[in-house]
């Protein structure tokens, strides 16, 4: 052992732990874990970001598509605040990440010195575990227990606050690596009752969610395909299966088709994998009997999410991929419910055909188009807002693709997320799908991406204003526009203005080339989509939601 201070005993950690990426807005509060870094500059990619909230954001997609932690690094006070956003949506979208915030110096504890926070009690409702480090001795007992605690059971984020001069001290102690630890395997009675109770079943349903490996999400698909299962999956879960094939359904979520909802509580068994069932896949917590009418096959790696709201038939708490490995394994039922999932197939392939929408500019064409200029193994992000159900409804996720969003609703996440995996991902083609609204929050960490090289596409789909608030709006107070129409820059003018590639369509036949030369730009590139506002969503219009409210 060579006697190092907290603040590069620290940087080893990380890399003892195998975390190579980190992304930062630097701060006087963790300095000496910044001297740190540089020594491992080699091993741990340092990206600093424009905004807290950016670089948590960058750390909760990179961990969401490699299902390992990245780490972000905020300051103490303000930039802790920015940055609890991040930490929100990696905990209800069941994350692995690390958020390290500097600290006041431990002796000026409770004298509300300059920025001072209690982050235990500040984090506690949104994190899984949040520490603060005071003995430079505990960095990687600590570190390695934040890793472990992140990637096991339900993933999700830990805090770890880093008091100041704890960083200084000079300490003897040697690196801890990850430990191997056997994940729960399902009981081999459980899985047979599975395949017996879909034997049984004429109108089975798959709801897929949480967070799979590719290799998990290929053995479940195997298990669902051979047995003609109907697979729909969560909100914003698009990735975890292809929707190319003949048994997927459609989302369940924000925006989900009605008609997909209706035929879903028909369903005489479902098979929850991975999905907490939660508020958004549940319709409200309406779509099934809390008392267990419908039986639920449940499976979750964290046992108290199950049951926690709609009592399963069957319950299996498990380690997901282990789950997938053994599903692969059971032999295929004897198939009863083939018109069902025929039916259902044919009932998505419905809900995803162009309408005929007025004016120029059809979004719905656009991203028909979109599907065919894609790369195979392309990382879209996605934002909140209403335009984000359009890419679900008219869009097919194939096996190689990621599609990652924030089910907390968090406005400002595809810019920073898109940016993040262009970094992390530098060979693979990263689009971005963000309103006019959720771009402005967040839009300035293009610059990052300018300085990092890297190269994502962003869709801004521009309506000037916050549309979900205004549809809501015009359901309960028709009319009464308030707080809700926006003005903007020239979005393709402004991403020119960083050194990038920008466009403005505002005709159907415009999309195709402007995205052609935007990803043959090599430079991060805007196209601006200035949509119709009158369509507020994919199913209405302004007058249409008016006439409703008035009635």
């Amino acid at each position: 052992m060579t006697t190092r201070i907290g603040g590069h005993v620290l940087a080893h950690a990380l890399v003892a732990q195998g975390i190579t990426h980190a992304f930062a807005v630097p701060g006087e509060s963790y300095l000496d874990v910044l001297d740190g870094l540089y020594d491992v500059r080699d091993r741990v990619n340092l990206t600093t970001c424009r905004f807290e909230a950016g670089a948590a954001h960058m750390a909760e997609a990179v961990g969401k598509i490699s299902g390992r932690p990245a780490a972000a690094f905020v300051t103490r006070g303000p930039g802790a605040c920015h940055a609890a956003i991040g930490a929100h949506v990696a905990m209800q979208d069941s994350t692995p990440m690390l958020l390290f915030v500097g600290q006041i110096p431990f002796a000026e504890t409770d004298r509300e010195s300059f920025q001072e926070v209690d982050y235990r009690r500040m984090f506690q409702p949104l994190a899984k575990w949040v520490t603060q480090i005071d003995e430079a001795a505990r960095i990687p007992e600590l570190v390695a227990h934040a890793v472990d605690v992140a990637t096991t059971g339900r993933p999700g984020p830990v805090v770890i606050a880093l008091s100041e001069e704890m960083q200084k001290h000079a300490v003897d102690v040697p690196d801890i690596g990850p430990a191997a630890v056997a994940r729960p395997h399902p009981d081999p009675a459980a899985l047979a009752r599975l395949r017996t109770m879909l034997a049984a079943s004429r109108r089975p349903l798959a709801i897929l969610g949480g967070q799979w490996s590719a290799a998990a999400r290929a053995a479940v698909r195997a298990f669902l395909v051979a047995n003609q299962v109907p697979v729909t999956v969560a909100f914003r879960r698009q990735s975890l299966y292809d929707g190319t094939l003949d048994n997927f359904a459609g989302d369940l979520g924000v925006g989900s088709d009605p008609a997909l909802v209706t035929r879903a509580r028909e369903a005489d068994l479902v098979l929850a994998f991975g999905t907490r069932l939660g508020e958004a896949v549940s319709q409200g917590y309406t779509l099934f009997d809390p008392a267990g009418g419908t039986p639920i096959v449940h499976v979750h790696p964290e046992a108290s999410e199950i049951g926690r709201v709609f009592r399963p038939a069957l319950g299996i708490a498990c380690d997901l991929e282990a789950f997938a490995a053994a599903l692969a394994e059971l032999p295929p039922v004897a198939v009863q419910w083939q018109e069902w999932t025929r039916s259902l197939r044919a009932q998505r392939l419905a809900s995803a055909a162009v309408p005929d929408y007025p004016g120029a500019l059809n979004i719905a064409a656009c991203l028909h188009e979109l599907e065919g200029l894609l790369a195979p193994d392309a990382v879209m992000t996605c934002d909140a807002g209403n335009f984000a159900t359009w890419p679900p409804r008219f869009m097919h996720v194939r096996a190689e693709q990621e599609f990652i969003g924030p089910t907390n609703g968090a406005m400002g996440y595809a810019v920073p997320a898109a940016v993040g995996a262009a970094i992390a991902y530098p060979g693979r083609q990263v689009v971005a799908f963000v309103g006019d609204g959720g771009f402005m929050m967040t839009g300035q960490e293009l610059a990052t991406a300018i300085q990092y090289g890297a190269a994502p596409i962003v869709l801004v789909f521009n309506n000037g204003m916050y549309g979900t608030i205004r549809m809501y709006q015009e359901r309960t107070y028709p009319g009464r526009i308030v707080a809700t129409p926006l003005t903007n820059p020239d979005f393709a003018r402004l991403i020119e203005a960083y050194g990038g590639h920008g466009e403005v369509v505002t005709a159907t036949a415009e999309f195709a080339p402007a995205f052609r030369r935007a990803a043959a730009s090599g430079r991060p590139a805007v196209i601006e989509l200035r949509t119709d506002p009158e369509q507020i969503t994919t199913r209405a219009t302004i007058t249409q939601l008016r006439a409703a409210a008035r009635k």
